[in-house]
Parts: structure tokens; C-alpha cells; sequence
């Protein structure tokens, strides 16, 4: 039985068993039952065939079953899909793995602080910037605001961004690793700025598109109207959930893409999972060459962790949540196989013991 448990990264009823495998189907009952979850996905890939079971409803104490082809909100695993955002740039010479942050935001930041001159891409995706984890809680409701507002999301990431470089570094860059979702979206300001574009935009054009990735969106799936898609939940006051319905209140600000507001089926996660396993093998594809994925996989700077991957012994490995979702993946490359658990509850610490059963069991 493999221990995954040293590497885990974080950010941040009924079965509805037609299509899915019987096995998986069970799988994900038990880990219902375990977890206390309103629904859960459990989702096997080996040799490029996944296998999928779901169990649970939509909301709490509703009446919709989660199904096979349902999304679900990946949280900070959306990291290592901006990480192979800037992959796709860097092979067509819109940027360089070098370039700084002040190379791009010099000219619209005035006042970042010196320390950074020299924090490239790099630095930003591996943790490894300085960078402080995120704004304060004040700015981020404010970022909440703004980003239920018609003002450009260019814009509020640019002002994301002049927000924590203007602030001297929280640890020594490069040297220290201190888990950044700032550095994320400064990354997002960085695009934005050599492109002209969105990072949303970048994101389905580069990756979403050639991947055939149709599910994939961004922020908390499905409709304030109809429960047609599992919705996050928070605990209750009282120890209770609390569903929330799609909108503003159902994800974190929309600023904080880069950093973790994708969502996507299952299906369409192990279509892009497959891909990554590939070129961490090595294989050349049309996507992305072999080398990039290499310096994907790879910690730049030492430690345990690559750019939008933990890294333990042959596996690569990330947790998300945005407090009312949470899903882990664990890829193993070299023996083409992954394992993927999700919930559309964010209380972590509750869920933890029944997500580790049920992955060590897909690994197994």
C-alpha cells in the first residue's frame, strides 16, 4: 500500500451508478459513507482507460444524484494547468521561463519592491518568489466585490499584483518555499501583460481547446436556478452544510484564476491527466514537447515541489479546495496509472481519513 500522505498539497446516500464502473461504484459508496460528504467521485486511469464512480446527491438533502458526467471544482489543482499554460507560451516564444516580473509589470507597477527584480516564472510557479500566500482578507472581499463587477478581470489582476510586490518578501526568494497563490495570479498579471489577453482566454485557447477539454470552465458549475451540476458546500454554524448556489458567493474572486477556479468532469480530467503522464514519460506529442514536461515534473529549485506538482519519489501530487469543494490527484507517470477523489464539501480535516482510504485503494 503506497504512502502519498508526506506529500499532500492544499490550497487552498444514493448511487447513481449507470456507466460507471461496478467496482468504483462501491468504491465511492463506502467513501460517501465514510466522509459524510454530500457526493463523491472517485475516478481510476491506468493505461489511458479510466474508470469512474460517483455516489451521493448534488446538494445536501436534495433529491438530484450526482452522475458520472458531472463537474467538479479542482481548486489550486488548477496550478499545474497554468503551469502548462505558460509551457504552451514559452514554446511559441510569447515569453521565456526567465523573463521577471518586472520585465512585464515594470512598466504599469511603479513601485514593486527591488527583492523581486530578478523573480521570473520559475520562481512564481515552483513557490519559491517570496511572495506572501495571498492579499488580506479585507482586499479579498473587495476582490470579491470587484469581480461580481463589469470591471476587466485584466485589471483587477494587475491591481492583485501591485498589491503584494510592492510589499517586501516573506521569506528569502529561492531559497525558501512559502505556498503562494499571489504568486499564481502574478503570474496570470505576467501573461496578460505579453499577450493582451485574459488569462481565462489563454487558458481555453491553449489548453482547454487543443486538449478537447469541453467541460472545463471556470468557477462554481451548474445554474442558481435548477441544481443541475453538484454544488460546494460549507459547514453550518452548527455542524450542519450549507449547499451554496452558483454566483459570486460560490468560489473565491474570479481574480484568483490562475491560482485555482477551474472546474471540469471527471472524463475531461482524465483526458488531460493522460496527457500529462505521457509527456512526464517522455514521449514527445504536438501539445507540448517532452523537455517541457520535464521541467514541468522537476522542482527548479530543490525540495518537493515542481510547478504545480508535489513531488514524492515517482509520483506527482496535488490537493484543491476553495472551502466548499476538495479534490486530490495523484499521478504516477512511469506506471501510466492515476488516482482521483472528489468531494463537493470543503470541510478537509473531516474528509482527509476517508480520501486516503479511498486513494491508497485506487493506487492499490
Amino acid at each position: 500500500m503506497r504512502n502519498f500522505l508526506a506529500g499532500l498539497v492544499f490550497m487552498v446516500g444514493a448511487s447513481s451508478a449507470q456507466g460507471q464502473s461496478g467496482e468504483l461504484a462501491d468504491l465511492a459508496a463506502q467513501t460517501l459513507d465514510a466522509s459524510g460528504a454530500p457526493a463523491v467521485g472517485v475516478m481510476r486511469l491506468e493505461g489511458g482507460e479510466p474508470a469512474i464512480g460517483v455516489a451521493g446527491f448534488r446538494a445536501f438533502r436534495g433529491d438530484a444524484p450526482v452522475s458520472e458526467d458531472d463537474l467538479w471544482h479542482m481548486g489550486s489543482n488548477t496550478k499545474a494547468m497554468t503551469a502548462v499554460l505558460v509551457a504552451r507560451l514559452v514554446e511559441q516564444g510569447v515569453v521565456r521561463w526567465e523573463d521577471t516580473v518586472t520585465g512585464y509589470l515594470g512598466p504599469h507597477i511603479e513601485d514593486i519592491d527591488p527583492s523581486y527584480a530578478n523573480v521570473t516564472f520559475l520562481h512564481l510557479l515552483s513557490h519559491r518568489s517570496g511572495l506572501r500566500a495571498n492579499v488580506n482578507n479585507v482586499d479579498m472581499i473587495r476582490f470579491g466585490v470587484r469581480g461580481a463587477s463589469d470591471e476587466p478581470i485584466t485589471e483587477q489582476r494587475l491591481d492583485y499584483a501591485r498589491r503584494v510586490l510592492t510589499e517586501t518578501p516573506q521569506v528569502s526568494i529561492e531559497d525558501e518555499f512559502l505556498y503562494s497563490n499571489a504568486g499564481y495570479v502574478v503570474v496570470g498579471a505576467m501573461l496578460e501583460a505579453a499577450t493582451g489577453e485574459s488569462w481565462e482566454a489563454l487558458m481555453r485557447r491553449e489548453v482547454f481547446l487543443p486538449l478537447g477539454l469541453e467541460s472545463a470552465g471556470f468557477g462554481a458549475p451548474g445554474s442558481s436556478e435548477a441544481v443541475d451540476q453538484p454544488r460546494g458546500h460549507r459547514g453550518g454554524m452548527f455542524g450542519g452544510l450549507t449547499a451554496v448556489e452558483p454566483g459570486p458567493a460560490a468560489d473565491n474572486p474570479p481574480v484568483l484564476g490562475p491560482a485555482g477556479t477551474v472546474h471540469l468532469s471527471l472524463g475531461d480530467l482524465a483526458v488531460y491527466l493522460d496527457v500529462v503522464m505521457a509527456g512526464m514519460r517522455g514521449e514527445e506529442t504536438d501539445f507540448l514537447s517532452a523537455e517541457s514536461w520535464q521541467l514541468i515534473a522537476t522542482p527548479p529549485y530543490g525540495g518537493d515541489y515542481a510547478l504545480g506538482w508535489g513531488v514524492q519519489g515517482d509520483q506527482r501530487l496535488h490537493a484543491g479546495s476553495n472551502t466548499m469543494w476538495f479534490v486530490q490527484i495523484v499521478i504516477e507517470p512511469e506506471t501510466d496509472s492515476a488516482a482521483v477523489v472528489a468531494f463537493n464539501d470543503g470541510r478537509i480535516n473531516r474528509l482527509q481519513p476517508a480520501m486516503v482510504e479511498a486513494v491508497q485503494a485506487l493506487l492499490d
